[in-house]
């Protein structure tokens, strides 16, 4: 029951969150200063007649008032159907689905990165409390936090694919070669500094987070205890540190997927990245509202359920958070 109770209580928060952000979604794009004409006819507007004009606007229902457009649009979202691309020419399911394939292996390779880089110095950090290598490792962790995506980007492109000449310049894939004729290695070859970029900046977080629970646990009582005991400070840190730092250091990780696609945006524009990032800055610039509002009720989804993995796992590491739960509901 307690199992039926929770998945319920999930579901409807995802279905009550969806609406809020489906609402609040289409009427910021509806109401955005950009004339979604200019932005779908785009360089050759000036040409445009206002016969022309109209049949665009009446053809993709841009005159229409906005509430009967909306439910429109919320009657075909219900029957599965995200609406039609603008920009693509194509399907919205269409478009996130395979745009969404791109930016899996970018976000899951720097999700990863970010996640065991930052564990090891945040843990590092935390047992050397006060010396060389905690202040080094700090600076550079609030150094990261205060990066911008795109400036971080840019200066990695700058020197490793510009100057050293040692990464492709752009893209996931070579130019001018066939989709056949691609390796493996090519793909990661074109990954490696989009994927660097991210984890880079999704670093700081984990790292701050983790030293802090590490110098928690340092100075606990069971730690003093174990210490009294003889214990080691590596057999300390292995064997009591290590679980209760990798708690919140999950749940952190499972938490910033929202900001992992919003940091994805950047630096697949500044790497031309084919990404659902890229798509999405393509869809703001060409005012195309069917596929902006298809990536935020996906995007939506995803957080979602990367928070809702994350208090699974959370739970499980530590299980206080279940008893504590437990005690509250009771209560």
């Amino acid at each position: 029951m307690d199992l039926l109770k929770a998945v319920a209580d999930r579901a409807l928060r995802l279905v009550l969150l969806l609406a809020a952000v489906a609402t609040a979604s289409f009427f910021l794009m509806v109401n955005s200063p950009v004339d979604p004409v200019d932005a779908y006819v785009g360089a050759d507007v000036a040409a445009l007649g206002p016969e022309q004009r109209a049949q665009i606007a009446e053809r993709w229902g841009f005159g229409d008032p906005a509430l009967e457009r909306f439910g429109a649009w919320l009657s075909n979202i219900l029957q599965g159907d995200l609406g039609w691309s603008l920009t693509f020419n194509q399907n919205v399911s269409e478009v996130i689905g395979e745009r969404f394939l791109t930016s899996l292996a970018l976000m899951a390779a720097a999700w990863l990165l970010s996640g065991v880089i930052g564990f090891g110095l945040g843990v590092l950090a935390g047992v050397r409390r006060g010396g060389v290598t905690d202040r080094v490792v700090t600076w550079w962790a609030y150094t990261l936090a205060s990066a911008p995506t795109f400036w971080v980007g840019l200066l990695l492109l700058y020197v490793f694919a510009v100057s050293l000449g040692w990464a492709p310049l752009c893209c996931a894939v070579p130019i001018g070669v066939l989709a056949e004729d691609v390796t493996l290695l090519d793909r990661l070859g074109h990954l490696v500094l989009p994927a660097v970029t991210l984890s880079i900046v999704g670093v700081a977080p984990v790292v701050l987070h983790t030293r802090q629970a590490v110098i928690e646990a340092m100075e606990s009582d069971y730690a003093a205890f174990a210490r009294a005991q003889g214990e080691s400070t590596l057999g300390l840190v292995v064997h009591r540190v290590l679980r209760n730092a990798a708690a919140p250091a999950l749940l952190l990780q499972f938490g910033s997927l929202g900001e992992l696609f919003g940091g994805s945006v950047l630096a697949e524009e500044v790497f031309s990245y084919p990404g659902l990032g890229a798509a999405t800055t393509d869809a703001a610039l060409g005012q195309d509202v069917p596929l902006l509002l298809g990536i935020a009720l996906f995007t939506t989804v995803f957080v979602f359920v990367g928070n809702t993995i994350g208090d699974v796992v959370h739970a499980k590491v530590d299980p206080r958070v279940t008893r504590v739960t437990r005690k509250r509901q009771a209560v």
